[in-house]
């Protein structure tokens, strides 16, 4: 799929060199299966420890890459390594971060009956702060890791009415801060662009200029690709029909697989990330510590918010929004950060069966 959706960009950058993409991503995966095998070879506890010192670095790199974050695709979302030339997503370590210390300080505060200014600052407050600091360049990545997290909150044992009053403050603190920005800066990009891309996803095609009308027109070609797929897909009749998106091979990629193998593929595809969710599922309630418990649930949680949010924005479902399609997409250092993820939950999951007695797992399953 990478290579087939990478042949346009290969033709415009790299002088017809069709392999180019494909050979780069490739090596990124097999890197990711080997980030995988060490990182699950870490017991899972010790990324309870891990969690403070990475939310402590990326709070300042969120800060950093809002200033002198690196353009891509019209988007100051990257940070690059200086020396190296590597870049890569500050909101993807940030997203790790969260998750894993959200998994710890749950675990640690367990008590019920707990003030909502008791768990103000050691739960809710690193929430706030993480996702007030990606929304103003990544407003989508804000809104999943702030799903995930009330997901978590839940799973925690925080009561739902301090849950509603958190996602209360963080509505209400997004709505002045927008309204600050339009009044301040009304020709804000990143504010008009969200007012346009809602307005393009309801139809509304008046309000459309530049970025907004390529994302409008990357979204009829992913429908139009989706369409031209049809039952089994264009791979095995040969057909061609419709051009692909221009993000067909990242932002786009759910539209590129379901044209290349139809209505099956796609159908296939969404029960692999679902079966994926269920063995994590699985894992977590084998678990007997609440923080691998919450550490699986967050990761796997995270992945498919992703997916489905990929998904959606290929079928029309929502507004169109910068989220690759996990180990799907052309591979960046996002699919890295996907494979951690991969690895702490197999990090869960091999303690877990370690300590489970031979049988079982089988006597589990017939039962």
């Amino acid at each position: 799929m990478v290579y087939y959706s990478t042949g346009s960009l290969a033709y415009r950058f790299q002088g017809g060199n069709t392999w180019y993409y494909a050979s780069k991503h490739i090596f990124i995966l097999f890197l990711g299966i080997a980030i995988i095998y060490f990182t699950h070879k870490l017991k899972y506890i010790y990324y309870s420890r891990i969690s403070q010192i990475l939310l402590y670095i990326s709070v300042p790199l969120l800060l950093i890459t809002m200033f002198v974050g690196v353009n891509i695709n019209s988007a100051e979302r990257w940070i690059e390594i200086p020396g190296i030339g590597i870049s890569f997503q500050t909101s993807d370590l940030a997203k790790l971060a969260l998750i894993t210390y959200l998994a710890r300080v749950l675990h640690k505060n367990q008590q019920d009956n707990k003030t909502y200014k008791e768990i103000f600052f050691p739960v809710i407050f690193p929430v706030l702060i993480v996702c007030g600091l990606i929304v103003k360049v990544n407003f989508s990545t804000a809104a999943l890791i702030f799903g995930t997290c009330m997901v978590l909150l839940f799973i925690g044992r925080i009561s739902i009415k301090h849950i509603l009053a958190t996602i209360g403050l963080a509505v209400g603190a997004f709505i002045i801060f927008v309204m600050i920005v339009v009044v301040v800066a009304p020709d804000n990009n990143r504010v008009q662009t969200w007012k346009n891309r809602v307005k393009a996803w309801q139809g509304d095609e008046q309000t459309q200029n530049g970025s907004d009308q390529e994302s409008n027109y990357q979204s009829s070609l992913s429908k139009a690709a989706i369409v031209s797929g049809g039952i089994v897909g264009n791979y095995f009749s040969g057909k061609s029909e419709n051009p692909l998106p221009p993000q067909s091979s990242s932002d786009f990629m759910y539209a590129t697989l379901v044209k290349e193998l139809g209505l099956i593929g796609g159908i296939v595809t969404i029960f692999l990330y679902l079966l994926l969710f269920y063995r994590s599922i699985r894992i977590a309630v084998k678990c007997e510590s609440t923080f691998g418990m919450l550490l699986v649930i967050g990761c796997s949680i995270s992945l498919i918010f992703q997916a489905f949010s990929n998904m959606g924005v290929a079928v029309g479902i929502f507004p169109v929004t910068g989220q690759p399609l996990p180990y799907l997409s052309m591979g960046g250092t996002s699919l890295w950060f996907t494979s951690i993820s991969i690895g702490i939950i197999l990090s869960v999951s091999k303690e877990v069966y370690d300590k489970e007695p031979a049988g079982e797992e089988v006597a589990t399953s017939n039962h």
